[in-house]
């Protein structure tokens, strides 16, 4: 059983916290950079405007030659291309001033009007663009237009905006910076925690989850499963040993019984009821004795100082062999037996006894509830690098809904009543797979029959 990885993309909660927080800073930093983009055109707009009504205001004090002079004067402070005037008599003919001609839309009204396109001239004096125009008459009859263009207003409110933009962004950098720092640590740390607890899940209760001389959230959280798989281990270790001391203790006076039994028999006259009934004793007696053997079996391989014993070894002469051993009880029972595998495989870490065992209990369980007629292939493939074992058949194959619970001691599935065992045989399967690092996958053909597949590829935890 492998635990679900959650330290891919985004779905930690500490990228999901940071991610979080960027998001709304970068909102928030929008939302200011608007306003005061807002509220800094409108003061600069009002600015502008207020400054273009003083001049208003200035120069209609002025009459005659007096307001031409004054138009000259200002004409010599102001910036090319930024104010300028015009001066026309009451026919709106030009009189004086750098505008020739009074700017289309202008309203002849003494109020300020921004206007789209301002004077109708290549001179680069005159203003180009948007700009705010105002009208009004003199005493005298004559027609005095005033001209600010708005591109400068434009340009601080642009160097304005690429200030917020580039503080928002050099702030942004930093963050994103930050989240992807930060989030790597806790990360880390849960992929070691996960590595442990893969160990445990596998069968291995001397693991413990990593602490941290922090001792933060995930250190008080792994210190209290700490705890727990103290317990647990135990508790476990404690029903273990009884189990173990019981199937171990009942061992010898069952040896003792079976053969005074046996004498008995002996003693009996051949083909008398008694050597009849004594006979069902002895079986009844050997059966239990199996099962403590099977017991004792499973419990030696769930000991993990097995490992100690493993070696490099290549499948395939094991594969032959063992094809070899069961052919002629496939024969026997009138199945197709073969092998099939390709001239070399990957080698396996393991202990070979071990294997052979498990291999030949999946066969015998084949060759058992396949009828005549049927067949069983033992088959090997090289599966990226590594070995994966396979046995299938044409037998009734096995529910979906038993594939966990035919691993477990004792069990036998339904229609089963009628083939000898007692439910230890695939309980052994699975200690050893578990004992080297492997799994194994119960699954059904396409036409019909069981396949067992062992993949050979060792988890980590498996080679310490």
């Amino acid at each position: 059983m492998s635990l679900p990885n959650p330290s891919k993309g985004w779905r930690s909660s500490s990228s999901r916290l940071l991610a979080l927080y960027s998001a709304l800073f970068v909102t928030w930093s929008g939302i200011l950079m608007g306003v005061m983009y807002y509220e800094v055109s409108d003061y600069l707009d009002n600015l502008a405007k207020h400054s273009l009504m003083q001049r208003q205001h200035l120069f209609s004090r002025f009459e005659g030659p007096q307001l031409v002079d004054a138009l000259n004067v200002s004409m010599s402070f102001d910036i090319p291309g930024l104010d300028a005037y015009g001066l026309f008599d009451d026919q709106r003919r030009p009189l004086h001033g750098p505008l020739q001609s009074i700017p289309a839309g202008l309203p002849m009204d003494g109020k300020i009007h921004m206007l789209r396109d301002c004077a109708a001239s290549n001179d680069p004096t005159l203003p180009a663009d948007s700009c705010d125009a105002v009208a009004t008459q003199t005493e005298d009859g004559r027609w005095l237009v005033l001209v600010r263009d708005n591109g400068s207003l434009t340009a601080v409110t642009r160097i304005i905006l690429h200030a917020l933009f580039w503080g928002v962004t050099l702030t942004i950098l930093p963050g994103v910076a930050g989240w992807h720092l930060l989030r790597r640590r806790p990360l880390r740390r849960i992929r070691d925690i996960q590595a442990s607890a893969e160990a445990i899940v596998a069968g291995d209760l001397t693991h413990r989850l990593p602490l941290s001389n922090r001792r933060d959230e995930l250190d008080m959280l792994a210190a209290i499963v700490n705890a727990m798989l103290e317990r647990i281990e135990h508790l476990m270790n404690e029903v273990k040993g009884v189990c173990d001391n019981i199937a171990h203790d009942l061992r010898t006076p069952l040896t003792r019984l079976r053969a005074q039994l046996y004498r008995m028999q002996q003693q009996a006259g051949e083909g008398s009821e008694i050597a009849g009934q004594l006979d069902s004793v002895l079986g009844e007696a050997d059966t239990l004795m199996a099962r403590f053997r099977g017991l004792l079996r499973i419990s030696e391989l769930e000991d993990r100082q097995r490992r100690s014993g493993f070696v490099q070894l290549d499948p395939l002469p094991l594969l032959q062999e063992l094809h070899d051993f069961y052919l002629p009880l496939a024969e026997e029972g009138e199945l197709r037996f073969r092998l099939e595998a390709p001239t070399s495989l990957p080698s396996i870490n393991g202990d070979r006894a071990l294997l052979f065992e498990a291999v030949a209990n999946l066969l015998s369980n084949s060759i058992k509830f396949t009828p005549a007629g049927g067949e069983v292939i033992l088959r090997g493939v090289d599966e990226a690098g590594s070995t994966r074992i396979e046995v299938l058949d044409s037998g009734p194959g096995i529910p979906e809904s038993e594939r966990v619970a035919v691993f477990q001691r004792f069990y036998r599935a339904e229609g089963s009543s009628q083939q000898s065992g007692f439910g230890l045989g695939l309980s052994i399967v699975a200690a050893i797979v578990s004992l080297h690092g492997f799994t194994l996958d119960v699954g059904s053909r396409p036409n019909g029959g069981a396949r067992l597949v062992l993949k050979c590829r060792q988890s980590p935890m498996a080679t310490t």
